[in-house]
């Protein structure tokens, strides 16, 4: 059934200068899930195409009036909670059709590209996030909170979510010729990341030196694949995950393990919201479960993942992102000068998998404590040394590396992978960390887009002054 026409809503958005006739087709709309996937999907591309056309003649975010912005954010907020209702109903059949009934695997940033053709309207197209791209965060609509819907609903489905993350632990499609030039040559760089076999070991080393090894949209693919050549590599027996030498005056000439999330590209807003997803489902997955195989399921039941173990080498600090990274390894050795950081209170954002996993090390209360209040661990303290094994001088960190990874293959790994699968299914089996994906996915989406996110990174970053 049709909704009755709102006279008040209408007089409320005429007074943006929005045409009347277009605001009652809107409001107009059959907003009704019938259950018919066919029926729902051309009912709801009516309303969310005629919601476009009247937000895209409103002015950009950071030029309209209060008028202007109430109406914008009733157009968002109506056809959303209808494309929730939507997929509450169809999540299934939008999943198959993207896969080819689930015999194809696609990564989650070629989900939401494909998604905007099956179902015009559900997520945004190409036209729209080039826009949104070319805008600072804080001028963002947030277009792509719909991408953040789709993939929760997905992950919160027990078979699509399972299957995307199936696809997310598949090597990436280059890896393989990546991995036969490692066979020959023993060292390859990517973008922000290089990796090298020395001896029984394979070092993934990340660098982004002028940001302090921060992680952004131009280092996630290139450790991806770092992270699978080491994990593929069949001469190595142990992958060593380290910070290079950075720039910035403050650290120059030094090793760093990881700064997080790049916050200066946050703020202009150069990350999008699929980076946060691709990135925990793909490279830091991929740490924690090994890398997938397309014939067998990753979960630790048909225990069919390639993988090692990891150790991790913090020299100076591991700050959000960083410390994201050390929860998913096998063993961590750490600088007595080092420490851990997961400022999610001041970046306005959550922390990946760190609410999944913290706790297992540090108990609920310094979790928490990490999490909510900012609380910095250092490494050689008792606290610290919940997350890190081993604790070295500084002077004696590449010394001490080399004892753990003697230490590691001495008598072998062949039990390796087997330790790792029957430590995972009692911690965090794959349908857990599907479960929390989809928590994460919606409320990340709406996090990255909120005016809290934007003052925090003023007040405790001053991003408004750094350049990108």
């Amino acid at each position: 059934m049709a909704v009755v026409e709102d006279t008040s809503r209408i007089d409320i958005f005429e007074r943006t200068g929005l045409p009347r006739e277009g605001i009652a087709a809107w409001l107009g709309t059959d907003d009704a899930v019938t259950g018919d996937f066919r029926r729902d999907a051309e009912n709801f591309w009516r309303q969310w195409r005629i919601g476009a056309e009247l937000l895209a003649r409103l002015p950009q975010k950071s030029a309209r009036s209060q008028a202007e912005t109430s109406a914008a954010a009733a157009i968002l907020e109506r056809d959303r909670e209808a494309r929730a209702r939507f997929l509450a109903s169809h999540v299934e059949t939008v999943y198959r059709r993207l896969t080819d009934n689930l015999t194809k695997f696609k990564r989650v940033e070629h989900l939401v590209r494909d998604a905007a053709t099956v179902v015009p309207g559900l997520v945004p197209g190409e036209d729209q996030l080039a826009k949104e791209n070319a805008l600072k965060q804080q001028h963002k609509d947030g277009f792509e909170v719909d991408q953040g819907l789709l993939l929760s609903h997905i992950l919160g489905h027990p078979v699509c979510g399972m299957h995307l993350c199936h696809a997310m632990l598949l090597p990436r499609p280059d890896a393989f010729e990546h991995v036969g030039r490692f066979a020959e040559r023993g060292k390859l760089e990517f973008e922000g990341a290089s990796v090298e076999r020395r001896g029984k070991a394979a070092f993934v080393t990340m660098r982004h030196p002028r940001f302090l090894n921060s992680e952004d949209e131009s280092t996630v693919d290139g450790l991806e694949t770092a992270i699978d050549v080491a994990t593929l590599d069949r001469e190595t027996d142990i992958a060593v995950l380290r910070g290079d030498t950075v720039e910035h005056t403050k650290y120059r000439g030094r090793r760093l393990f990881s700064a997080g999330i790049n916050l200066t590209h946050l703020y202009h807003g150069k990350i999008s919201y699929v980076w946060y997803i691709k990135r925990d489902m793909g490279l830091v997955n991929k740490l924690f479960r090994g890398v997938a195989r397309a014939d067998l399921s990753p979960d630790e039941i048909a225990g069919g993942s390639i993988e090692k173990p990891w150790v991790g080498v913090v020299d100076g600090f591991a700050i959000g992102g960083g410390c994201q990274l050390l929860l998913a390894l096998d063993y961590v050795l750490a600088a007595n000068d080092a420490y851990l950081t997961l400022p999610a209170r001041k970046e306005g954002i959550i922390p990946g998998a760190a609410n999944l996993r913290l706790w297992r090390f540090t108990g609920d209360r310094i979790a928490r404590q990490a999490i909510l209040y900012g609380r910095r661990l250092d490494c050689d303290t008792p606290e610290g040394r919940l997350v890190c094994d081993e604790i070295a001088p500084v002077s004696e960190i590449d010394s001490a590396m080399d004892a753990v990874i003697d230490n590691f293959t001495s008598s072998g790994v062949v039990s390796a992978a087997g330790n790792r699968r029957a430590l995972r299914v009692s911690q965090e089996p794959l349908d857990a960390f599907r479960r929390y994906m989809a928590v994460y996915a919606r409320e990340q989406a709406y996090c990255h887009f909120s005016p809290a996110l934007i003052a925090n990174l003023e007040r405790h970053w001053n991003a408004q002054n750094r350049t990108p």
